[in-house]
């Protein structure tokens, strides 16, 4: 191990670059790090770990970094670890699971157990349904109903704060009742409450400021309402706090996510400096051109220019279809152009689309063409459903009042325990102010259920609480007995089915799983805070993915389609007149890409079962000449003849 993380530049004379490594080194200001896209962001951030933990500014459990996905925290840490020997006990995480590790200590504050459970959309959706039927409107707008409880939850708002009288104020308010009459939170609580916390406790507050003498704050353009206020709490002056982003590429205000928390940092804070990382180590010349004429256009930005050292590459092609089909072949004749002549895999190569129904036209032509592919954003695997009912007889075992495990898994596998007899254990649970599973063994032992009843409530009683005698068993053990004892495993097998046996698997890769832990307790955090983003195979495939999935991936050859108005600025950006996110969005897509970068629009497109002719995307017109081929390049004839019809 180095001593410190600028040694090692000794060793690399292209570790950190002058603009870096002024940025790991500055430890008096309140700073912000403008990473453009493919700049070393992450690089930065664990060198600055590591440089402030070796050269003793701090120890390491004084440092907080936040960053939004297990997937950035966990490469953080491989990162870090690398760079120094002293890094696991650095607070490093993201938001929520910060949060969590707070509220676990300081429960008691908002009224909460430190065993709380977190629950998630599915969740927290089935509850909004449940509201919904007991006041006797439809249960199909729950989703709208939980955008909006979300939507208020990112802002900072709790139900304290809502002064209307709104349909939506009052699910909200029967919503949180309710998760709290579980012990449970979701995800935009543990902000809240962490909030929360440090507004009933000043002490708390105070001795968390005088902990952590080091914040670093990764994809700070990302961070939501409550995400800033929580973060300025904890830092109110700026005084070691370090925010790394890039405002160019916030493209999630639909989640909640507010751009001008970067933009007026110098405003929040005191003592503050702006270091711009522009040398870009991804993309080709004429990729950062193009997609840096594009971005010049947006007003609401703090201005950097990305350049890279690299040569200029190919110009950016822009293919004008004569539909949807025509575009889609385009794209898959390329693609198999590119790796025969080029030696561009299919695993390096993504299709990058505005709205997910674009992509049936692409999946029909790879599929003619014989072109593997995978479409990102599928299920994941923690939202399967035998995944979710196994986890969730884990957590009334670890938690006996989550009433949303128990109603999941009461008559999972099919027991005969229907929803009257839930219905009877929700109005004892409600007389008594008791959890649903003690409401269940209340009317167990009175023994008013016909036999048949009585009998399977009997065995789900006997076996929750002879697994919960050994929870204290490895978790694997733990699922391999629940799988046994409840038939589970058993009912799979017997449907002699495909999907069955694809359940199977899944349940055999949940065991794998659980081996990395060692307590219920900590495999159950973990689900709680599993992040949404989507798991990506190295496996040599095609990814057919949104814009919004690809931030933060990287690929040889990238197609940009669908750039037309009203569909690539979408057509409700035209409307609200949000063009910037749109064009940041498209900003995104560009600099994906490290060598290739094609952009297509199509003069007729299908879309909903309706013919649209729409213009050419305006942001075709923002594009520099000088970057962009607006004409399809010549090929040779031999090229055409060896690898089919070049478009």
């Amino acid at each position: 191990m180095p001593a410190n993380a600028l040694e090692k530049k000794e060793n690399d004379a292209d570790y950190l670059n002058p603009e870096q490594q002024e940025a790991v080194v500055t430890l008096d200001k309140a700073l912000l790090v403008l990473s453009g896209a493919g700049t070393g962001k992450t690089k930065v951030l664990t060198a600055k770990i590591a440089y402030i933990i070796d050269h003793g500014y701090a120890y390491p459990s004084q440092i907080l970094a936040v960053t939004f996905s297990n997937r950035a925290a966990g490469e953080m840490k491989e990162r870090l670890r690398r760079l120094t020997d002293r890094s696991d006990a650095v607070w490093l995480g993201t938001f929520h699971s910060i949060c969590a590790r707070i509220l676990r200590q300081h429960a008691d504050l908002v009224g909460m157990s430190r065993d709380f459970t977190i629950i998630d959309a599915d969740d927290q959706q089935r509850i909004v349904r449940q509201i919904l039927k007991e006041a006797n409107a439809d249960p199909k707008a729950a989703p709208g109903f939980f955008s909006k409880i979300s939507r208020w939850k990112d802002k900072g708002i709790t139900v304290a704060d809502m002064h209307d009288s709104s349909p939506e104020a009052r699910i909200y308010k029967i919503y949180q009742e309710r998760i709290r009459s579980y012990d449970s939170a979701d995800f935009g609580d543990l902000l809240l409450y962490a909030i929360e916390v440090f507004k009933k406790s000043p002490e708390v507050l105070r001795q968390y400021r005088e902990k952590f003498k080091y914040i670093l704050v990764d994809e700070y353009q990302d961070t939501n309402m409550s995400q800033y206020i929580w973060l300025r709490m904890l830092c109110p002056t700026g005084q070691g706090i370090c925010c790394v982003g890039d405002d160019d590429q916030a493209i999630y205000s639909w989640r909640g996510a507010e751009v001008g928390n970067i933009l007026r940092f110098e405003k929040d804070f005191q003592n503050t400096k702006i270091i711009r990382l522009e040398r870009n180590y991804r993309s080709k010349g004429h990729i950062l051109g193009a997609a840096s004429s594009l971005i010049a256009h947006n007003r609401q930005r703090l201005g950097k220019t990305v350049w890279t050292e690299d040569d200029q590459g190919e110009k950016v092609t822009v293919k004008r279809a004569f539909n949807g089909f025509d575009e889609a072949m385009f794209a898959a004749e390329k693609i198999e152009f590119l790796r025969r002549r080029y030696g561009v895999k299919y695993g390096e190569t993504a299709i990058l689309v505005r709205a997910g129904y674009q992509t049936r036209e692409f999946e029909e032509r790879l599929t003619a063409f014989g072109l593997p592919y995978r479409v990102v954003g599928g299920l994941k695997f923690y939202d399967r459903q035998e995944i979710k009912d196994i986890v969730a007889y884990m957590r009334l075992i670890c938690q006996p009042n989550d009433g949303l495990a128990f109603e999941r898994i009461i008559n999972v596998p099919r027991r005969g325990i229907g929803a009257a007899a839930v219905a009877k254990f929700h109005a004892v649970a409600e007389e008594k102010n008791i959890s649903l599973y003690r409401a269940a063994e209340e009317v167990f032992s009175t023994g008013e259920l016909r036999p048949s009843l009585q009998t399977a409530l009997g065995e789900f009683i006997n076996l929750t609480e002879s697994v919960r005698a050994k929870k204290n068993l490895r978790p694997a053990e733990i699922a391999k007995i629940i799988l046994t004892e409840t038939g589970y495993q058993e009912a799979l097998y017997r449907e002699q089915t495909m999907e069955a046996q694809a359940r199977i698997e899944n349940l055999r890769e949940l065991l794998i799983a659980l081996e990395e832990f060692e307590t219920l307790g900590e495999f159950i955090e973990h689900v709680g805070l599993v992040a949404d983003s989507a798991r990506h195979s190295t496996e040599e495939v095609v990814s057919l993915m949104t814009l919004h999935s690809a931030k933060g991936l990287e690929f040889e050859a990238v197609f940009l389609a669908g750039w037309e108005d009203g569909v690539f600025p979408h057509n409700l950006s035209l409307r609200d007149d949000n063009l910037e996110e749109e064009r940041r969005l498209a900003y995104v897509g560009i600099t994906r890409a490290r060598k290739y970068a094609f952009i297509s629009y199509a003069e007729n497109r299908r879309i909903y079962n309706q013919w649209q002719s729409n213009p050419p995307s305006r942001f075709l017109s923002e594009l520099s000449s000088d970057h962009v081929d607006f004409a399809e390049r010549e090929y040779a004839e031999e090229d055409v003849l060896r690898f089919g019809s070049v478009r």
